[in-house]
């Protein structure tokens, strides 16, 4: 099967479309990044100095102990709400790069059938039993690749289903470590 100029020039064209779109994709998944960023350090800044103003206004010892338990709860979601941002960031850039590449994989495998069929139908008279057999092997191969797709699917559903639970497991667990932190220094007084 021969291309013509056309067809390589469309090739060409459509395949610098698909590379324009995935940077375009990158670059606003690294500003997403950059502005998450900036956001988590201008908060930093301002609850240091909040956390500076109310240890420097502290009369005693229990009085600093239930300042500096108070400040894990909100320390701990803000971690788990800037990991999540980033993690949403991620998959979602991710996510189209993966569609792009389904697309292209898809089209490309469209295109070899079409030149197998091609090459079938011109096949030379007596070679039906070779043409079947590499038709099985191509069917067989696309099955593969159907099934490792699907199981990479599987694994990045799981592991995002992990994930979030890990989060939510992290967030209670410092919630829980903070109210039992009071407590004592609140029994003190």
């Amino acid at each position: 099967m021969t291309l013509t100029p056309e067809q390589v020039i469309a090739a060409n064209k459509a395949n610098l479309e698909t590379l324009v779109g995935l940077t375009t994709k990158a670059f606003s998944g690294v500003e997403q990044l950059i502005e998450l960023n900036l956001a988590a350090a201008k908060s930093a800044m301002t609850d240091s100095q909040e956390h500076i103003n109310a240890s420097l206004s502290v009369k005693d010892a229990q009085e600093l102990l239930a300042l500096q338990s108070s400040l894990f709860q909100p320390l701990a979601e803000k971690a788990v709400a800037y990991n999540r941002h980033l993690y949403e960031i991620a998959t979602g850039t991710g996510a189209h790069f993966h569609g792009t590449v389904e697309g292209k994989v898809a089209e490309a495998q469209k295109a070899f059938h079409a030149m197998v069929d091609n090459a079938a139908k011109n096949a030379p008279a007596g070679s039906e039993a070779a043409v079947a057999a590499f038709k099985t092997a191509v069917s067989a191969g696309s099955n593969a690749l159907e099934t490792v797709q699907k199981a990479v699917k599987q694994a990045t559903e799981v592991a995002e289903s992990n994930y979030k639970t890990l989060a939510e497991s992290a967030l209670s667990a410092t919630g829980s470590a903070t109210s039992a932190t009071r407590k004592p220094a609140a029994k003190k007084r």
